[in-house]
């Protein structure tokens, strides 16, 4: 959408576009059109003729973005934050915003112009920092939240004037960071936007490509989806219920991630098209899932109840694809209520209203905020960002203890982030899982609905190999804790580590400034650590007989060495999970180990313990 499209008034006009934007949205008081204007009117005053790079007003922006909030009836307090967003690019004291519109907007305003100032575009060693804090700013406040992603958003709408280099990195930047948050908040409408100028910039023949095969199709799927569309409303009035039926084309991000997925051109995709339909009790959900199994026979695996288990956005909707006239019609079946969360998500919970707390927002129904806040004392450093970020902005899943208690977790995550879930005590004394009834590695990602049983042992205790492996932060700070506090040399390899890393990062191992202003350059030598009670001479003795087993570099997992080929050290290894015994030892060599069925599913890696 580009700028003119939003205002039809002369954009060198300030008075013209303001009475524009008030005919725009009705729902505000005189009162707080005063308030508005008085923001406005700071903001044109102190940006007088100035421009941007395309060349327009420098003021244009700051309304659009207040107008893509007040599309969804947003509080004035917030209109007001989002005009006077940038206003801090100009000579004005925090002292004059705070005594002209009040501390809390002053402190939104001042939040947002940090957050926006960020280098999060930058392929560096701080962009993880910078993304950090840029969350955990956004939850003292959830209208910096929404102010933030409306100027991301009125920012890709209109990055034609940008080069080629900076229209790719914002797109870049758009669906590594806004578009998941976005999803993550509830917010579709503005997430399925994001996703198409993302791809729009960063891979604009395929955009093109599907735009073209879509518009080609629309007047056969016109008559397909009304034939469909008409068939429902037969059978809903039969049951005397009302419902709202919206037909439409899949959004073309959607379609590319089928396309890669399927390792398809967009041509040859059949399921582009979707039907939701709104009604208005969960009951009547229910009931329009059976009339809708009933005419057209139900694709295996593809359907989803999202309204008895709602996804941690708080999205709810019965999701199903069925077989139309031989072509997958996917179709979502959801109350107007929760077709209001699905499209708005956070910003459903500030609509209009007088207050202007955070006792606005149902905090249970917000788990990415609420998630902020538990983690925003707790993450001192940037080195587990990437699990933070996975965990808040990635997929999900849901599995089940023994007892049917749900636990949500990230995509990937595996039966030790179940454990320390379920309890850190558990987490800590982990030895196996079975999912299913099932033996499972460790290292294995969990899948959705499995129930999850831990087996643990009284001496077991976190490995660095599972710090390796875990998916959630609360899991990595666990396990990250107990290393730094029992494992005496932990902290040496952490270091050991950051050097390489600044070394190959043209850095070598710079720690600080010396007195003339120069770096301090170090090199440490890594020394092997005799064990107590032995010369250093012992490292060089010959390798013991009697050997343990690592299985995915742990110790302590149940396994036991097979008696059909006995292994021992130092010979070759293999290693697959039973079904009751954990895991098998078998010399890589043996007949019976190499005639074992599907033994490549089951494998794991297993190595001498040294």
């Amino acid at each position: 959408m580009s700028s003119e499209a939003v205002f039809s008034a002369d954009i060198k006009n300030p008075s013209a576009l303001l009475e524009e934007f008030f005919s725009k949205h009705e729902y505000l008081s005189t009162e707080e059109k005063a308030e508005v204007t008085k923001a406005w009117t700071l903001l044109v005053n102190k940006a007088g003729d100035r421009t941007r790079e395309c060349g327009k007003p420098y003021y244009l922006h700051p309304l659009r973005v207040a107008n893509i909030l007040a599309e969804s009836k947003l509080d004035s307090p917030t209109l007001v934050a989002a005009i006077l967003h940038s206003v801090k690019d100009f000579e004005i004291s925090d002292e004059e915003l705070s005594n002209q519109f009040g501390e809390n907007i002053c402190k939104i305003v001042l939040t947002v112009n940090k957050i926006l100032n960020l280098p999060i575009n930058t392929k560096t060693m701080h962009q993880s920092d910078a993304i950090r804090n840029m969350l955990f700013a956004m939850c003292d406040d959830a209208r910096i939240i929404l102010i933030t992603l409306a100027d991301r958003l009125d920012r890709i709408r209109n990055i034609k004037s940008f080069t080629a280099a900076d229209q790719h990195m914002i797109a870049s930047a758009v669906i590594e960071i806004w578009a998941p948050l976005a999803d993550r908040l509830g917010m579709q409408a503005e997430k399925n936007e994001f996703e198409d100028l993302s791809l729009k910039y960063t891979n604009p023949s395929v955009f093109q490509q599907i735009k073209a095969i879509v518009a080609q199709k629309k007047d056969e799927r016109s008559s397909y989806l009304e034939k469909a569309v008409n068939s429902i409303y037969k059978s809903a009035d039969k049951m005397g219920m009302k419902i709202e039926i919206q037909s439409r084309a899949k959004h073309f991000y959607s379609i590319y991630q089928k396309m890669r997925k399927r390792n398809k051109e967009a041509g040859e995709l059949f399921d582009l098209l979707a039907l939701r339909i709104l009604c208005n009790t969960p009951a009547e959900c229910y009931t329009l899932v059976g009339i809708v199994h009933g005419l057209w026979k139900p694709l295996d695996g593809r359907f989803k109840d999202y309204i008895a288990m709602p996804k941690a956005n708080g999205y709810q909707s019965l999701h199903t694809t069925v077989m139309c006239e031989g072509k997958p019609l996917e179709i979502q079946i959801r109350t107007h209520d929760m077709h209001n969360m699905a499209e708005h998500g956070i910003a459903s919970h500030w609509l209009y209203k007088k207050g202007s707390s955070r006792e606005l927002i149902e905090e249970d129904r917000l788990a990415i905020y609420n998630k902020l806040q538990q983690f925003k004392d707790s993450l001192t450093d940037g080195n587990n960002f990437e699990t933070l970020k996975n965990e808040l902005l990635g997929d999900e899943i849901y599995v089940f203890t023994p007892k049917g208690d749900v636990k949500k977790l990230p995509l990937g995550a595996t039966a030790i982030d179940f454990a320390y879930s379920v309890h850190t005590a558990v987490g800590e004394k982990i030895i196996a899982a079975k999912a299913d009834g099932k033996i499972i590695p460790l290292s294995r990602p969990l899948q959705n609905t499995q129930i999850i049983e831990v087996i643990t042992n009284p001496q077991a205790h976190p490995t660095e190999a599972q710090l390796k492996l875990v998916k959630t932060t609360k899991a990595h700070q666990k396990i990250h804790s107990w290393l730094m506090a029992n494992d005496p040399t932990f902290s040496e390899r952490l270091a050991l580590k950051a050097e390489e890393q600044a070394a190959a990062a043209g850095i070598e191992g710079t720690v600080g400034m010396n007195g003339t202003g120069g770096a301090t350059h170090f090199n440490r030598v890594k020394k092997s650590r005799p064990k107590k009670g032995k010369p250093e001479a012992a490292a060089e003795l010959k390798p013991r007989k009697k050997c343990g087993v690592l299985v995915q570099g742990e110790r302590r997992v149940l396994y036991n060495l097979a008696q059909c080929c006995k292994p021992e050290y130092p010979d070759l290894i293999a290693g697959y999970v039973t079904r009751t015994k954990g895991v098998s030892i078998h010399r890589a060599d043996c007949l019976i180990y190499q005639r074992i069925p599907h033994k490549e599913e089951r494998s794991v890696e297993v190595q001498w313990d040294e």
